[in-house]
């Protein structure tokens, strides 16, 4: 009979320490899912404000300035625009 307690204990000693083991890992686990989620949310907070730059960078004013400013770029005159139409593979100029 004192065995029979002796194993019982040891039995319900390693539950015990089963259970503590799994909600330590369960609670570590948990507190990793919310960093990870707080990543996600900042990663999507950087992606729309780099889609805000992006726009901003690619408006048509501002690469127009830009070309004329660092590339030395102008629009050309009218006069100066050739019309090139593609007619079966062949390219004629007007």
């Amino acid at each position: 009979m004192a065995r029979l307690n002796v194993l019982l204990l040891i039995l319900g000693i390693a539950c015990a320490l089963g259970v503590v083991t799994s909600q330590h890992k369960a609670r570590k686990l948990y507190v990793e899912l919310q960093k990870e989620k707080d990543r996600a949310q900042q990663m999507d907070v950087e992606w729309g404000q780099l889609q805000l730059e992006q726009g901003t960078l690619a408006m048509p004013a501002r690469v127009e300035k830009l070309a004329a400013a660092q590339l030395q770029m102008q629009t050309p005159q009218p006069r100066q625009i050739r019309y090139i139409r593609l007619d079966s593979g062949m390219v004629t100029q007007q």
